[in-house]
């Protein structure tokens, strides 16, 4: 097969690709928003709490079987409850029960001088998304996410100062029978991680009983969609690990499969988004159930711990990590938790994913060598090149030898005129004569479609990648190319190197094709991200001086076919 039907093949796999995410993200399309008349309102015109039943664990009696309330929108003025915190990496707002509002200070939503930063978790009801914990008891009285927390001090500001590592947000609940829970909220200089601890005393005369939950909800965003949109095409839903890791996409089908009732020793409950993402992830082996639910307010994966009892005099920690920031590979590898790895979501096929896991590891040294993702890209270039080289040069002198012996395939097909079989026959015999694979061509090409896939997701998907600049007019290698300077090189590469392929028994109506063949995907790869298509021109053009040098070497001129008779 010669290398322009091949490229013909990979044009139509990468349409056919694009046009699978697009009839995907219409069947995936957001639910329309609930309409005023169906969500109540509090006295602050406020979407009020929808109770979500929780079943009660083993130990729990059935009857009085605890509900955790689903969540409610924090839309209000700050109250006496708010606090603020600041660090280096993030700026929060908490009261409590909730993280309400999450600013990632070093991540801008654009590349403009003065951009404010990527606003994560927000009380803006139109784009709400909080991390919520509390707590719920058969047997007495517990705080939830709503109420009941209360700031330990008078302090309403925190803030992580030059030389400090740590600053820590005290809260505290005291129930009616002698219960309280001092909540600590840690956070580390350098960390998206937030560290937070509940102490459970029992001060009074009888046992206590309870059950920690923390859940995460949001209000599905609307995501604007197109081949410029690189969002549109990254995975954007519910996450969980119970031994495996599942997703479920946002939609009106979030609950298709159940509300999920998964028991996990280690399972860690996310919502992800392009570039970002948030966790709340247990320590040690705490057990617990993973739901999902869909209360008027948006969408919510739980994870619900077992039943812990406090007797009289005692106290009983419990301890999580709430991770709220970038899917950064190297602090997601910090936590240290089985499959959170995958929140970087580089395909939701294993393979492709272990590929862009492997990619990414490569693309991070060159980027360690050269300090800029746009020649760490040439380097993965150079490098997929040289593994490929046998291949290749395999290849190349295939090509070399169909060119040579191309007069007498024409001759072959003036000889044999419209009866296509035997022209093929014995273009076969001349084939097999002259030791020439015509399917050499197709080997390499065929290896590099899984490398160039997940290459794809991954630009799309790294957050180191977003808003970096290679040179000049490539400011953002995510993005489109703004001039189309690299898409129209592509052009050029893939005119000349159709010039030196051979085309063996192709009719003219096939040629024009061809010929039409590079601008067709040069406009298609014009709205892939820069980024991808540098690797693509850079792939091109060393394999136009490759095939341009075996030319050389192995194309000398066939000797001309005998006229006698």
């Amino acid at each position: 097969m010669n290398q322009t039907r091949v490229f013909l093949i990979l044009a139509w796999l990468m349409v056919a690709m694009l046009l699978w995410m697009e009839w995907g993200k219409e069947q995936a399309a957001p639910a329309a928003p609930a309409t005023p008349a169906a969500t109540a309102t509090t006295a602050a015109g406020v979407p009020a709490a929808v109770p979500a039943p929780v079943a009660g664990d083993a130990a729990v009696p059935a009857a009085t079987a605890p509900s955790v309330p689903a969540g409610a929108v924090a839309a209000a003025p700050a109250g006496p409850s708010r606090v603020s915190v600041r660090t280096d990496t993030l700026e929060l707002v908490l009261d409590g029960g909730a993280v309400l509002q999450a600013d990632l200070l070093q991540f801008p939503q654009t590349r403009d001088a003065g951009s404010p930063p990527v606003r994560l978790f927000d009380t803006d009801p139109a784009k709400f998304y909080a991390a919520q914990l509390g707590w719920v008891s058969a047997s007495g009285a517990a705080p939830n996410h709503q109420s009941g927390f209360v700031p330990e001090g008078s302090e309403r500001e925190f803030v992580l100062a030059d030389g400090q590592q740590q600053v820590e947000v005290p809260f505290i609940w005291n129930g009616p029978d002698g219960v309280s829970i001092r909540r600590t909220f840690t956070l580390t200089r350098g960390s998206y991680a937030i560290e937070v601890r509940d102490e459970v005393i029992n001060r009074g005369s009888a046992p206590w009983q309870g059950q920690v939950y923390r859940q995460l909800i949001r209000k599905p965003p609307v995501i604007e969609r197109g081949y410029t949109k690189p969002e549109s095409f990254s995975f954007t839903g519910a996450a969980w690990y119970d031994g495996d890791y599942q997703r479920r996409k946002f939609d009106e089908d979030y609950l298709e499969d159940g509300h999920v009732n998964a028991k996990a020793a280690r399972g860690w409950i996310a919502m992800l988004q392009h570039h970002f993402f948030s966790a709340w992830i247990p320590e040690g082996e705490q057990p617990s159930t993973i739901s999902l639910d869909q209360p008027a307010t948006g969408a919510l994966v739980r994870a619900l711990g077992e039943v812990v009892e406090v007797a009289p005099g005692a106290t009983v920690t419990s301890q999580a990590r709430l991770y709220v920031g970038p899917k950064l590979v190297s602090q997601i590898r910090a936590q240290q938790v089985p499959g959170l790895e995958r929140a970087v979501d580089y395909s939701q096929f294993s393979i492709l994913a272990l590929l862009g896991e492997g990619l990414f590891w490569v693309l991070s040294h060159l980027y360690g060598l050269f300090g800029n993702w746009g020649w760490a890209i040439i380097g993965l270039v150079v490098i997929v090149k040289a593994i490929m080289y046998p291949l290749s040069a395999a290849q190349y002198k295939s090509f070399a030898k169909m060119r040579k012996f191309q007069p007498r395939i024409q001759q072959l097909k003036e000889r044999y005129g419209d009866d296509r079989q035997k022209f093929q026959e014995a273009m076969m015999e001349l084939y097999r004569k002259e030791k020439i694979n015509p399917m050499g061509g197709c080997l390499p090409i065929l290896v590099q479609m899984p490398v160039f896939l997940a290459l794809y997701w991954v630009l799309v998907e790294s957050v180191e990648l977003r808003h970096a600049p290679w040179v000049l007019w490539i400011q953002d290698l995510t993005a489109r190319d703004p001039y189309f300077i690299l898409p129209v090189i592509n052009v050029a590469v893939m005119w000349f190197t159709q010039k030196l392929q051979p085309a063996p028994g192709m009719d003219p109506v096939q040629q024009k094709m061809m010929q039409f063949m590079p601008v067709a995907f040069g406009v298609m790869m014009a709205f892939f991200p820069a980024g991808l298509v540098l690797y693509w021109v850079t792939n091109g053009a060393l394999g136009l001086l490759q095939q341009w040098y075996m030319m050389k070497k192995h194309g000398e001129p066939a000797p001309k076919p005998s006229t006698a008779k």
